[in-house]
């Protein structure tokens, strides 16, 4: 398991070969093992396999080839759907309306697609997340007929890799551990922890494309500017209040 962990790359190019059924079966199964909160396992994973219902969603997913590619994609979701009705069905009333409650579940969702992933490049599959899940969640929604107390927070697509990309550069582990307390970041600390990745061949090709100075300003200026982000967030909060997850008092 760990030289799976250590050799994780994100696949974007598929070949058209079908991920068997029992394979399939056997990752979602690995997904259901998942750590959860009180084992309610408020969740739910929407497989797709469908031509045309993929076709929807790589619309929704900003086009991306690898959405048609894949032969499998699943979208993983906050879900109090279910676990409302059978408290309902079972004499109690479900009070899992507000913002902690999806909280809740999409840490319980995202925990099920790391298992998911894994189980999937151990069966040598190739997997790449899809963080234009919760930008499109509203579009998600309603190609996948999710019901209310049911959104969209994260997507894998699965399947055999057409390709073979270097591995992603990761900051050490100075920059991201902390031992008892969090320690803060002088000026130093981060000109040592991103070094590295500033001086890598692929940064100074993107700051020459982008005509920026520096990395960051790539970051902030042309992957995630502001502007984006206030735009996604404001669309994603609505979606959690139609989605039934904002009644807080």
């Amino acid at each position: 398991m760990l030289d799976i962990i250590f050799n994780h790359r994100s696949i974007r190019k598929y070949k058209s070969t079908p991920v068997d059924e029992c394979i399939l079966k056997n990752i979602l199964e690995s997904g259901v093992r998942a750590s959860n909160t009180g084992n309610m396992q408020v969740y739910s994973m929407i497989v797709t396999l469908d031509a045309a219902i993929k076709e929807k969603l790589w619309e929704a997913h900003f086009k991306q080839e690898m959405v048609k590619q894949a032969p499998v994609v699943i979208t993983f979701c906050a879900d109090f759907n279910r676990f409302s009705k059978w408290c309902r069905q079972r004499k109690a009333e479900p009070v899992y309306d507000n913002f902690l409650s999806f909280y809740t579940a999409t840490i319980d969702s995202l925990l099920v697609a790391q298992n998911v992933a894994l189980a999937a490049e151990a069966n040598n599959l190739g997997i790449c997340y899809l963080g234009t899940t919760t930008y499109m969640a509203k579009q998600i929604i309603d190609i996948l007929k999710l019901p209310v107390n049911v959104i969209p927070v994260t997507t894998l697509v699965i399947g055999y890799p057409d390709e073979t990309p270097c591995l992603t550069d990761r900051l050490p582990l100075n920059g991201v551990v902390h031992y008892e307390t969090y320690k803060d970041y002088s000026k130093s600390d981060i000109d040592n922890i991103y070094q590295e990745k500033e001086n890598l061949p692929l940064t100074k090709e993107l700051l020459g494309k982008n005509d920026k100075e520096t990395l960051a300003q790539i970051f902030t200026e042309k992957r995630y500017p502001k502007k984006d982000n206030v735009d996604f967030s404001q669309s994603f909060l609505k979606v959690i209040e139609e989605q039934g997850f904002m009644n807080n008092k």
